[in-house]
């Protein structure tokens, strides 16, 4: 995530003063603003090399390991907070992450690239994978190894017996309520264990 103004709306969902745990953290962007505008602590997971780094550099706190070994090297309940942006999509244990998010936060918050997009429909239904600022990469040399929609995301909360606080889309740094799955490039949830 490093559009300034998708930055600042999930911002807006964490609590002032919050321990929070950003997995995927990036180059601690978030973290960052989330430490100088809203007080919170906490810790960035990254795997590259490169991001952890450039977290160090910004004075975040970041811990090298790879999510898809899971979170055990922290207790239950232990941030009020835990991001998961633009993070799922690369992910081969997605649901599996989800629960750890549920079980060493308080409150869960998700971003990914929605899928059901209507310009990336239109392009599927042209016969092209769509490229836009959400999706950039060409079918072949992705990182997402998997795709999903604001619908598939929401269905798959309530599955797993997730309670969703909020969900919403994001187009071009405004948030969308009104039939986010359509006219929202990126998705948004914040949730807790039910």
């Amino acid at each position: 995530m490093s559009d300034r103004k998708d930055i600042e709306i999930i911002a807006e969902l964490v609590p002032p003063g919050s321990r929070v745990l950003d997995l995927g953290c990036g180059n601690g962007e978030l973290l960052a603003h989330l430490r100088d505008t809203r007080h919170c602590t906490g810790y960035g997971i990254e795997i590259s090399d490169a991001n952890v780094l450039a977290c160090t550099q910004r004075g975040v706190n970041v811990i090298q390991l790879n999510l898809e070994e899971g979170l055990a090297i922290f207790e239950d309940q232990s941030f009020d907070v835990v991001l998961q942006l633009d993070t799922m999509q690369h992910l081969r244990h997605t649901e599996r992450l989800l629960r750890e998010t549920a079980r060493v936060g308080r409150v869960g918050i998700i971003s990914f690239p929605n899928f059901a997009h209507w310009p990336n429909r239109l392009r599927v239904a042209t016969g092209r994978m769509p490229v836009t600022k959400a999706l950039p990469y060409q079918w072949y040399d992705t990182p997402n190894i998997r795709v999903g929609t604001y619908t598939d995301c929401e269905v798959l909360l309530r599955k797993d017996g997730f309670q969703v606080l909020d969900g919403f889309g994001i187009q071009n740094g405004e948030v969308v309520r009104r039939f986010p799955n359509l006219m929202a490039s990126v998705a948004v949830f914040k949730f807790q264990r039910a």
